[in-house]
């Protein structure tokens, strides 16, 4: 298969590393991981003139009208960078379900805004009960003379502090089946509470609780119970551009432990020299090349219309990239012994990075079974 990319998706490739090498090294991140809010509105706002935050917005809408691959390639140069901004929240996931789901006149009116950087928005959808990726969805929106009230807890929302809107899930109580709709909720809704922490990696989420909170009725997007697809499918998009992350960051990681043994000398020679180690860095590039390989298949089948081949073929993706998180990572920790755990270092913020990567939109072992699941005849 030719995996050779446009001469556009490669200038928005070089454009990105360009700007990361530039304006956002690791002193930088660091900075700015170090602050109160824990990202940098300067950082979001050059991502916008720089077209990253268009990628998934239709042109009439004053995006570039792009999809998951030029997001594939931006996401692999965010990975390598450990990027800190909501981007996958806002400009992936959010984007894409306000996208498949709304109509044009909220489109008209959300979508360039995002594209400029004007506003963040959030997908609350994940509860404390959830245990899988496809979770039933136990927060409430109940019919009122005001619009909806809002009923639940979300949770582990991630970049939630940063977002001026949240996309809340909700289910209805009033309709039959597995239906549930989908709100814009501002975050300075009354009733609505938010408590915001730092994640190990450096990134931010946060606790949404909904003490009957009251929104219009225009603040639903689509039809009333009719939501859960069209999240399901954002957040496989957003899987796959987690896949490509995870790619991005596990080559530097791979990157800085090639060096390493080339130039860390033991016994009056460099630790590459010894074949036990040399086997060890080839399993990790093999790992690397399959997770590679999978997070461009993720990427070509996640706006897939068949439900059924999208999940399956995003979970096999999960499993695989999941595991070479878990390989790579601690085998370049272990490679590197004391100082690749120092904060001082980059290589322990790839490994913290690709840990929660594992544990995001569902672990290895939760994708395993869903493949096997949707594998059987």
């Amino acid at each position: 298969m030719d995996f050779r990319f446009s001469e556009e998706q490669q200038q928005l490739s070089d454009t990105l590393q360009r700007f990361v090498a530039h304006d956002y090294d690791f002193a930088k991140r660091r900075a700015i991981v170090a602050s109160a809010p824990g990202w940098s509105r300067e950082v979001w706002q050059s991502l916008a003139d720089l077209g990253a935050l268009a990628i998934n917005i239709p042109e009439k809408h004053g995006g570039l009208g792009c999809g998951p691959l030029e997001t594939l390639l931006a996401m692999n140069v965010f990975g390598a960078a450990l990027l800190v901004e909501p981007y996958l929240a806002s400009a992936v996931v959010s984007t894409s379900l306000i996208r498949d789901i709304a109509d044009e006149a909220v489109k008209a009116a959300l979508l360039p805004r995002l594209a400029c950087g004007e506003i963040i928005i959030a997908l609350a959808h994940f509860e404390p009960a959830s245990r899988c990726l496809h979770a039933p969805v136990e927060c409430t929106a109940r019919k009122s003379a005001a619009g909806y009230v809002l009923t639940g807890h979300k949770a582990v929302v991630s970049h939630a502090g940063a977002a001026d809107y949240l996309l809340v899930s909700a289910c209805s109580p009033d309709l039959s089946g597995d239906c549930v709709s989908l709100f814009l909720v501002s975050r300075d809704t009354p009733s609505l509470v938010l408590r915001e922490y730092p994640t190990l990696d450096g990134q931010r989420a946060g606790e949404v609780r909904l003490l009957d909170a009251v929104v219009p009725e225009t603040a639903r997007l689509g039809s009333e119970g009719a939501a859960l697809a069209a999240i399901r499918r954002a957040l496989d998009i957003g899987l796959a551009a987690l896949c490509a992350e995870a790619v991005g960051a596990m080559k530097e990681l791979l990157e800085a432990t090639r060096e390493y043994l080339k130039t860390r000398q033991q016994f009056g020679q460099a630790i590459g020299r010894f074949q036990v180690l040399q086997h060890r860095a080839a399993d990790m590039l093999m790992h690397f090349e399959q997770a590679r390989s999978m997070s461009y298949l993720a990427a070509m089948r996640c706006n897939s219309a068949d439900a059924h081949l999208r999940d399956r073929v995003l979970s096999a993706a999960k499993v695989v990239i999941g595991q070479a998180c878990r390989f790579i990572g601690q085998n370049a920790l272990q490679l590197h012994g004391g100082m690749g755990m120092s904060d001082e270092f980059m290589v322990s913020h790839w490994f913290k990075r690709l840990t929660m990567i594992e544990l995001t939109l569902g672990d290895s072992d939760s994708h395993l079974q869903r493949f096997a699941e949707l594998s059987r005849p």
